[in-house]
């Protein structure tokens, strides 16, 4: 993202989030779909579209309906993030500053330990900024989650990760960025130690009853922990919903769920991650654009392997949900933009202007 989409980013999070407009309208999206039937977009698995807090659009593909629960992979890294504010705002945790590994004194001693490890923080991890020597996407570094996944004790393995030769804080305090699951699992650990919860628990209790999410399906490691860096499965309604909360600040059915201060935290843009996307905590920031129309659409997303993604489209009042199971194949990502933006941002466009 250049500094003017950044800018445009921290315009629509500072104002977040505004109040559902106008009534919705049902979308037509019938060539959408005989697109994805047809096989131009592969093994989408189910579309939501919501609008002014109704659904506009629901469309379930390749056998699935509405009680299908797809594994969205990374996505479930944006719940964990949220789960974080909810401990903040809860009293459990002082803040994003606090040192990461003074909640893991009964594991002690950890390999590699130092003040560097001992100084990185909360914000490091949901940043994806930490001095961990750890990017799960270079096949060769030490800390890459599929190395996570040949052990039994994921919380060992994360602890011991080294450290990254050469790291070094920016002006505002920032590591380099590098994309970390066993990060954003140690987060998971961390709600539980400071919760006295167990993460999924404690996620169901605050987040889930409220919105009305019942039968999530967490992954564990062989341990039993929590998978709080991804592979969580829910219907596409209950990501929808969560989408759904953060577009309208945090509260449903007018009870404050999440703080909205949290929110804005979350979704502003600490880190470039790629050519096209910003990165919050535990969040993506892009500009989406409809093919020939030269404006930008800032989306605030969920994203995971298969090219799962729930995106938040402020200036639309939308959330589109599209999940994916094209796992590990190259595209994927491209595979879902592209209806997003050929179909649905255009859709919702016109919606807006009527």
């Amino acid at each position: 993202m250049n500094r003017g989409a950044i800018a445009r980013a921290a315009a629509i999070v500072a104002a977040l989030l505004l109040p559902a407009g106008a009534m919705a309208q049902t979308l037509d999206l019938h060539a959408m779909s005989a697109e994805i039937r047809a096989g131009t977009y592969k093994r989408i698995e189910a579309i939501r579209v919501i609008q002014h807090g109704r659904t506009v659009f629901a469309e379930d593909y390749r056998g699935n309906d509405a009680e299908s629960r797809i594994d969205a992979r990374s996505a479930g890294k944006s719940i964990t993030a949220i789960a974080v504010g909810m401990a903040i705002e809860d009293g459990k945790i002082a803040g994003v500053d606090q040192p990461v590994f003074a909640y893991f004194k009964d594991r002690e001693p950890f390999a590699h330990d130092g003040p560097l490890k001992r100084a990185m923080t909360i914000r490091d991890l949901l940043t994806m900024s930490s001095a961990l020597d750890c990017d799960d996407w270079t096949d060769a570094s030490p800390g890459n989650e599929e190395r996570m996944y040949e052990t039994r004790d994921w919380t060992r393995f994360a602890l011991d990760i080294p450290l990254f030769a050469g790291f070094a804080r920016d002006a505002n305090g920032q590591g380099r960025y590098a994309y970390c699951t066993a990060g954003a699992f140690l987060l998971g650990r961390i709600v539980e130690r400071a919760t006295g919860e167990r993460f999924d628990a404690y996620v169901q209790r605050r987040l889930f009853d409220p919105l009305r999410i019942t039968g999530a399906n967490w992954t564990r490691s062989p341990s039993g922990e929590v998978q709080t860096g991804g592979q969580l499965r829910l219907r596409a309604d209950d990501f929808a919903a969560i989408g759904q909360l953060v577009l309208s600040g945090g509260a449903v059915e007018g009870k404050q769920i999440v703080s909205r201060d949290w929110l804005r935290e979350m979704l502003r843009v600490r880190a470039r991650a790629t050519p096209l996307d910003g990165y919050g905590y535990l969040w993506w920031v892009r500009d989406y654009r409809v093919p020939g129309d030269a404006r930008p659409w800032p989306g605030f997303y969920m994203s995971g392997n298969g090219g799962n993604k729930v995106v938040l489209f402020p200036d639309l009042d939308a959330v589109v949900v599209v999940l994916s199971t094209n796992y590990n194949q190259r595209g994927m990502h491209e595979m879902t933009t592209a209806p997003i933006e050929r179909h649905i941002l255009p859709a919702l466009i016109a919606a807006k202007a009527r």
